[in-house]
């Protein structure tokens, strides 16, 4: 079943419904939605694609496998930006996403079906994956909790990729209990994903613990607030950062320089990456057929069903790992990626976590950036360094402004996703 805007689904928020999973466990009182792009066995999952339109995986997700395990009800499949290219979920191939906060503007991206999901009502929690700030971003707009975890706490086997070195899969939810809940449940070593080498400790205890805020040292990078942040977007910020000097914590104002280098490079990393991963949907492998026999039309006819921002970042993707240009801008792109976890390591030396608007803006009017991709592009200046670093982030909501939604981002250094979860249990203890 495709998701329609009809009164089943007014927010567009799934692709397919369905009911598997249930039973006893740790997690048997929440339903789930699971983002389009995480395999999920006998279920049909797509990308929000045409290309993988009736696609069905023969096995789950490790993560999928593990919230069944646990007794999760999984009640759909949710929309996202095709291939969780984008941050409006205004690209899949199954229409766009509406705002259950506002429906004539977007849910945020790319797992704006997610966010939309978990604040409309519709699922308790829902998986949603963080490539430059996809869990973050739509968690901000819809007003939700979204939480990215350290690179290597959670499997990648089973997710469909974008950019293999960046992307995590990150739960959503009302609130940072039921995140740590179901993070706790899909966290931990597989054997299948030679990048997923964490223990995960005890996650739910940590977001059912709040720490105390007295004590707590926090950053705030200048290179995320100011220039370039709507101004009563800062504002509700500060307000968020006045909250956590009332309860006891120290903000020191400090210089991160590389994140001025870090859109950049991220982008460039991102679209090379998504260049060689979808580059297996060539009517042989994966895509529709076709070409009379002909391996070159054939390539091209499978490829002509992605959407145009799906053809734009794989252009982009090879010409910048292309001879002659590789050394140019992906080598200097990794250059300024180390530079990126450099400062985040030297700022984390002092600080205990670092804090900054999740997002510059509210969320955009319906249409408003399709128009313009860099300023789409743009918009995820303060979620991508994080990626780059290979940290855990989380977003939590922190005001609004004119009713629409504000998130606070908050960082820690690498594996200190437990402490990440109990400062943000504490901070939104502290904002309600």
């Amino acid at each position: 079943m495709s998701a329609t805007d009809d009164g089943d689904d007014p927010f567009n928020a799934f692709v397919t419904r369905c009911r598997v999973g249930g039973g006893d466990g740790m997690l048997s009182d929440l339903s789930i939605g699971v983002k389009d792009n995480i395999s999920t066995e006998d279920v049909e999952t797509t990308c929000a694609s045409q290309v993988l339109e009736g696609y069905v995986p023969p096995y789950d997700a490790t993560a999928v496998k593990r919230l069944k395990d646990a007794g999760a009800s999984i009640v759909g499949k949710t929309n996202l930006d095709e291939f969780g290219m984008g941050s409006t979920t205004e690209t899949s191939a199954y229409g766009a996403t509406r705002n259950p906060v506002d429906p004539e503007r977007v849910p945020g991206g790319s797992s704006g079906g997610s966010a939309a999901a978990v604040a409309a009502g519709e699922v308790d929690a829902a998986l949603g994956t963080d490539t430059g700030g996809s869990v973050r971003c739509p968690a901000a707009f819809c007003g939700v909790v979204g939480y990215k975890p350290t690179y290597g706490l959670v499997s990648r086997y089973g997710l469909i990729a974008y950019a293999n070195s960046l992307e995590c899969i990150g739960p959503i939810a009302d609130d940072v209990e039921t995140v740590g809940r179901v993070l706790d449940v899909i966290a931990g070593e597989d054997h299948r994903d030679g990048t997923c080498n964490l223990e995960a400790g005890d996650l739910a205890s940590a977001a059912r613990e709040p720490v105390e805020l007295g004590g707590l040292s926090v950053a705030v990078p200048e290179e995320l607030v100011g220039d370039g942040v709507d101004p009563d977007v800062e504002a509700e910020f500060e307000r968020a950062v006045d909250v956590l000097k009332s309860e006891g914590a120290s903000v020191d104002r400090v210089s991160m320089p590389s994140l001025e280098r870090a859109l950049a490079a991220y982008y460039v990393i991102a679209m090379g990456e998504a260049s060689s991963n979808l580059a297996r949907f060539d009517g042989v492998r994966y895509g529709p057929g076709g070409g009379d026999g002909d391996w070159n039309e054939s390539f091209s006819s499978a490829r002509a069903g992605f959407g145009d921002e799906v053809k734009r970042r794989v252009m982009l993707g090879t010409f910048a790992l292309s001879e002659g240009y590789h050394d140019e801008y992906y080598d200097k792109a990794q250059q300024a990626r180390e530079l990126v976890r450099r400062d985040f390591h030297r700022v984390f030396e002092d600080a205990d976590v670092v804090a900054s608007p999740t997002m510059p803006v509210t969320a955009f009017e319906l249409g408003e950036a399709l128009d313009d991709p860099l300023e789409m592009y743009q918009m995820d200046v303060n979620t991508v360094p994080v990626n780059l670093a290979g940290v855990p982030s989380v977003s939590v909501p922190a005001g609004d402004v004119d009713g629409l939604p504000v998130g606070l981002q908050l960082t820690a250094a690498k594996n200190r996703d437990a402490e990440l979860l109990s400062t943000a249990a504490a901070f939104e203890e502290a904002w309600s």
